[in-house]
């Protein structure tokens, strides 16, 4: 009999979201929408994780809460943890590779996705696989736009998309503000 493999988890709260964070052994597999109830979590690793069995660790999750925490105060620009996504298709996999490419504070389209992944006219796939990213910000889909600058679906919701791309505009301007600060401080 194969060994269940465990899949530890815990919330993550920022302001009035309360995310759920799970991971194996072997990295960070999945980050809920705000306020989704635990269900949806085991419904999901369910699916995806055969032959699991679930854990509340927040130790075990620390190091995952604490580059969200970093990204959400503006320290953190890129995320450096381990990733499991070797659940997902190829296609998926190339997919959000591509996304994880996209520069803090940027956007893009899913049509330049799509020329990326040198599949310019797999637009709706791109799409679909974008929806099916299981790690909300560290796999940045919310930097992806419509070709006319708008926002368009997310799994979370736009209200969250929206939000995100304003703290990381917010956040790219302090940069830039201490940069300049800094810069005035040298030359004197």
């Amino acid at each position: 009999m194969e060994e269940k493999k465990t899949v530890y988890w815990t919330h993550f709260v920022y302001d009035d979201w309360k995310m759920l964070l799970a991971a194996t052994e072997k990295g960070l597999c999945y980050i809920g929408s705000p306020n989704d109830p635990v269900h949806v979590l085991e419904n999901w690793i369910q699916k995806n994780i055969p032959n699991y069995r679930l854990i509340e660790s927040e130790l075990e999750m620390d190091m995952y809460s604490k580059q969200l925490k970093e990204y959400f105060s503006g320290t953190r620009t890129n995320f450096t943890m381990p990733l499991m996504l070797e659940h997902a298709t190829p296609f998926r996999q190339t997919v959000w590779s591509v996304l994880q490419k996209i520069p803090f504070g940027k956007t893009v389209t899913y049509t330049e996705i799509a020329a990326l992944i040198q599949r310019p006219q797999a637009i709706r796939a791109v799409g679909k696989a974008i929806g099916a990213n299981p790690l909300l910000i560290v796999i940045p889909c919310h930097r992806v736009i419509g070709k006319d600058g708008g926002l368009r679906g997310y799994r979370a919701g736009l209200k969250m998309k929206k939000a995100l791309l304003e703290i990381e505009a917010s956040h790219k301007a302090v940069s830039r503000r201490r940069l300049v600060e800094k810069s005035i401080g040298d030359s004197r």
